[in-house]
């Protein structure tokens, strides 16, 4: 019986033939592929990257990607929306798996919501070289330790308070909460104290992505842009910008289908009073159209950022410019 392959944190992501990126939170899941693309390119710049839609598979395609070049450059495959991988996808897969292409790193992202490509997943958790990157959402007391790493990745320190603090401020969205830990890190001097999150977060004030967020659904374009590039500046990362779009627009499309009163709206989605009443406020500049058009643009952005075009930056502006247009 084979062995199982070794399963690891998206910090300690490295590169193998063949990788398994598993779970629900999507935000750790896009570290490790974004960790993993790093990586490769920093091997070799000029490493091809293809991806792959698990649910729009065909037959042969597999094999017509990681096959070697004329050049013999070094390929990433990555394979998004496993849930919804197609028989011919599975197939393909369980044929590689038993002959990796040198060269090659194929990975593939899961989230375990459905058992569909049991049969692919059990097959590359026995391959041997293949790793597993687990990303399932955290809980309450494994969030500390989350921010001690993104405050090590950023070379500051910060007392227990100020880490407490951090946590009860953004425990709700691990997104959220690691670009809270990065604007206050950026933005301050010194050891960060509980006095300094407390001050830079009075009463729950949103980061930098948030703010620029709504600047965008206030239609107010000027505003949005200077939050944008001074965050930019600042070294804020394009990722978790579109992710709070993301987040909040997913919020809008929410409430814009829910009947009743803020409250009971509140305990049919789940979210708070005010959270629904705010998206009902911000609706009023959307039509069903509009709002369509904008999730659209996020998912294209989200696309870019995380690898599909060369600079995220102009990605994440243009995203602003068109929803700022829209709204």
């Amino acid at each position: 019986m084979a062995a199982s392959i070794p399963k690891i944190g998206w910090e300690q992501v490295s590169p193998a033939p063949v990788v398994l990126v598993f779970g629900k939170e999507s935000f750790l899941a896009d570290r490790a592929m974004q960790r993993l693309r790093a990586l490769l390119l920093m091997e070799d710049p000029e490493l091809e990257i293809h991806d792959v839609d698990a649910g729009q598979y065909v037959d042969g395609a597999l094999e017509l990607i990681a096959s070697p070049s004329l050049f013999d450059e070094p390929r990433l495959v990555r394979v998004e929306n496993g849930v919804k991988a197609t028989d011919a996808l599975i197939a393909d897969v369980l044929r590689y798996l038993a002959s990796p292409v040198d060269g090659t790193t194929l990975v593939i992202r899961h989230d375990g919501s459905t058992v569909r490509g049991k049969k692919m997943l059990d097959a590359i958790r026995k391959t041997p070289g293949a790793i597993e990157v687990v990303c399932q959402p955290l809980k309450r007391d494994e969030l500390v330790p989350f921010v001690r790493g993104e405050l090590r990745l950023l070379e500051r320190e910060a007392t227990p308070g100020a880490i407490a603090a951090l946590v009860d401020a953004f425990h709700s969205d691990i997104a959220e909460l690691a670009n809270a830990v990065r604007q206050v890190a950026l933005d301050t001097q010194g050891e960060v104290t509980e006095q300094v999150v407390r001050t830079y977060y009075s009463g729950r004030v949103e980061t930098t992505a948030f703010a620029v967020v709504d600047a965008v659904i206030a239609g107010d374009v000027a505003t949005a842009l200077v939050t944008l590039r001074h965050a930019i500046a600042t070294g804020a990362d394009p990722v978790p910008i579109v992710a709070a779009f993301a987040m909040r627009f997913r919020q809008l499309a929410k409430v814009s289908g829910a009947g009743g009163g803020d409250s009971q709206a509140a305990r049919q989605l789940g979210m708070q009073d005010w959270q629904v009443r705010n998206a009902r406020k911000d609706l009023r500049g959307y039509t069903d159209a509009t709002l369509c058009e904008a999730i659209e643009a996020i998912a294209h952005a989200d696309h870019a950022v995380k690898g599909a075009e060369r600079d995220p930056h102009y990605a994440v502006e243009r995203l602003v410019r068109q929803l700022a247009a829209r709204s």
